[in-house]
């Protein structure tokens, strides 16, 4: 299996999710903008996570997710962080299907600054998908 992680953080708080769910998936976690981001082989999960930012997802993470698509992703799974609301999965969610790619149900969501037993929890839920 083949599985992939991409995330955007501005405060560092969905890095810590995304490298907790890599070390899960034995992968590295990658920053929608670093060079390295694009999917240039096909996955079959791939973790994708974010924070809202002023009611939307972040312009880094909105192109990237636009890049997207069925030929090379198989399976989506998202995460979030945020100190208010859930919204980003929503909007992470739809910009996935608009791609054609399948999402799951379930996702991970942590408040604020994940403190270690989030981050246990974290890995424990991606060990479900890879």
């Amino acid at each position: 299996m083949v599985a992939s992680v991409r995330y955007f953080s501005r405060t560092g708080n969905t890095k810590l999710l995304a490298e907790a769910i890599a070390k899960a998936a034995n992968t590295n976690a990658i920053s929608v903008d670093h060079q390295e981001a694009p999917i240039s082989e096909e996955v079959d999960v791939l973790f994708i996570g974010g924070a809202l930012y002023a009611y939307g997802i972040d312009k880094n993470l909105k192109d990237y997710l636009s890049t997207l698509g069925k030929e090379k992703v198989k399976k989506a799974v998202v995460f979030s962080t945020s100190w208010l609301s859930k919204h980003a999965i929503t909007l992470i969610k739809n910009e996935l299907k608009d791609q054609g790619i399948q999402v799951t149900d379930e996702y991970f969501y942590a408040v604020g600054k994940p403190k270690k037993v989030v981050l246990d929890k974290a890995e424990e839920f991606a060990k479900k998908y890879v």
